[in-house]
């Protein structure tokens, strides 16, 4: 009988052993910058400021001296926003163009909106001479998902808003997120392109990528294991399922002895 307890014993010992080894992460896995005492340097990203596409939505603001012009050519408070909150803006259509009063179509597609805002002050210096123009991108949103706290659709209006910023948007990562795999999708053209970044990485800084563009999504993939090293409840169940299994075996054979 002894014998079989101690056969007993050892295979759930063992089972134990092999589920605490399985499902331990590295503690630097779970790190954000993992390489940041190499990094001697700063790193620059010059941002380039982003083209307009079609079905962007522009903020257009028309500044003049004569109040009459401002008042034609821009919305009032009581109609700068929609019902949701959002500013209401000119919708670019598929070929580029917005439909804007007295001018018309005007195309401002694959524009920055320093280029959209000349290009609209001289259409309507035509009208309306001395007039200034500013042009926004409205409307931002980019789309979290996977391993993060808080999945969904988040609008921002920061015209830098880098991928930190954005995964904290959706809660941040959660204890399952894979720093080191996580995939950004983009439309380029009439291409949709697929990014993976890694953000134990300091270098990524150096990227295209690291800044968010209107309409991105962000996935973040799966730890193949989960990390012990945060309140598991999995874990703990199986744990205390170990030790009444132990427990039970024992007072049994000690029973029938």
């Amino acid at each position: 009988m002894k014998n079989k307890t101690n056969i007993t014993g050892r295979v759930v010992i063992t089972l134990t052993l092999i589920f605490i080894s399985v499902s331990c992460v590295p503690t630097k896995k779970l790190k954000y910058f993992t390489d940041i005492d190499n990094l001697h340097d700063p790193v620059a990203n010059p941002k380039t400021q982003k083209i307009i596409m079609p079905f962007d939505r522009l903020y257009i603001r028309v500044l003049s001296i004569d109040p009459a012009t401002s008042q034609i050519f821009n919305f009032s408070e009581d109609t700068r926003y929609d019902l949701s909150g959002s500013i209401v803006g000119y919708l670019v259509n598929e070929a580029g163009d917005i439909n804007f009063p007295f001018v018309g179509n005007i195309n401002v597609g694959n524009m920055t909106t320093s280029q959209a805002a000349e290009k609209i002050q001289k259409s309507l210096n035509e009208y309306v001479p001395n007039t200034s123009i500013i042009v926004k991108l409205v409307d931002n949103k980019v789309s979290v998902l996977g391993e993060v706290n808080d999945q969904g659709s988040f609008s921002f209006s920061q015209e830098k808003l880098n991928i930190y910023e954005a995964l904290a948007l959706g809660g941040g990562l959660t204890r399952y997120g894979n720093r080191k795999n996580i995939i950004l999708l983009r439309q380029e053209g009439e291409k949709i392109m697929h990014h993976k970044l890694d953000l134990s990485d300091s270098k990524i800084a150096e990227k295209d990528v690291f800044y968010i563009l209107p309409n991105d999504v962000i996935i973040v993939e799966p730890l193949k294991s989960v990390s012990t090293s945060y309140s598991n409840v999995t874990a703990s169940i199986f744990l205390s399922a170990i030790t009444t299994l132990m427990t039970v075996i024992t007072l049994y054979y000690n029973v029938i002895r």
